[in-house]
């Protein structure tokens, strides 16, 4: 691990303390992205220690959805380096990232609509990077998100959204991600849904270790992420920590 140093005086000695400093689960540095000749990301740096939750905000069209496509490899960066757990995973296929350990669930879920509910967590399975011997849910899924338990059988298409989100969630957490990146994992869902899936995502965090990088819209979810990066027309504009999330920030990369 690496580490800082930092020192405190006493009295005419200086004593030096060796301070561990968190591992990046994500670094992201100097991104760029196109569509075609339009620039989309510019220069994004960004950062995920491992074992915390990063939220990512802004208004609608300023490119957070496409990082993350860019993060999973769904687009290929013209410049700029994308390491994961200290492994430069730029020339990585979306599959391999996967089997690297990044779980990701896409705006609209993509639920497979005609798969049981079973049947859809089974697929989370895939991105194993071990091979599987016995095809099992792991029962620490059905404690996070206990309606998913009484509707193994259902169809995928016949759940609500709320339920979808949960068992997207659910799927690419059997995989055994160290990273999940979650893309609005609110947006079209009851209220009461969306305390449930908040505090499912921050029990993750805290039980697991498991690193969390999320879009999200929601202010009191946006709130239960340990920092914060706001976009602006495809660069970051500004960062810190949760707690010090001004008025003036919400105001400009959250209100409607």
């Amino acid at each position: 691990m690496s580490k800082t140093f930092h020192f405190v005086q006493n009295y005419k000695n200086l004593i030096f303390v060796c301070v561990p400093l968190r591992k990046l689960m994500l670094k992201i540095s100097n991104l760029n992205v196109y569509y075609g000749e339009s620039h989309i990301l510019r220069n994004v740096d960004l950062t995920v220690p491992s074992g915390q939750m990063v939220c990512l905000i802004g208004r609608n069209g300023v490119g957070k959805t496409t990082l993350l496509k860019t993060i999973m490899g769904l687009l290929k960066p013209r410049s700029g380096t994308i390491n994961f757990a200290e492994q430069l995973i730029n020339s990585k296929s979306t599959d391999q990232r996967a089997k690297l350990g990044i779980g990701y669930v896409p705006q609209g879920r993509e639920i497979i609509p005609r798969l049981t509910v079973k049947e859809n967590l089974l697929l989370g399975l895939e991105a194993k990077r071990k091979p599987v011997k016995k095809a099992e849910i792991p029962e620490e899924v059905f404690s996070l998100f206990p309606v998913l338990k009484t509707m193994l059988s259902r169809m995928g298409g016949d759940l609500s959204g709320g339920q979808q989100q949960q068992l997207a969630i659910a799927r690419a957490l059997i995989g055994q991600p160290q990273l999940l990146v979650l893309d609005e994992p609110t947006e079209g869902i009851q209220p009461s849904i969306i305390l449930e899936i908040e505090a499912a995502v921050r029990r993750i965090v805290e039980t697991t270790g498991i690193s969390v990088l999320l879009v999200e819209q929601h202010l009191h979810f946006v709130r239960q992420a340990d920092y914060y990066y706001a976009m602006q027309k495809g660069g970051i504009v500004a960062s810190g920590s949760t707690d010090e999330l001004s008025q003036d920030v919400i105001q400009r990369f959250l209100a409607v």
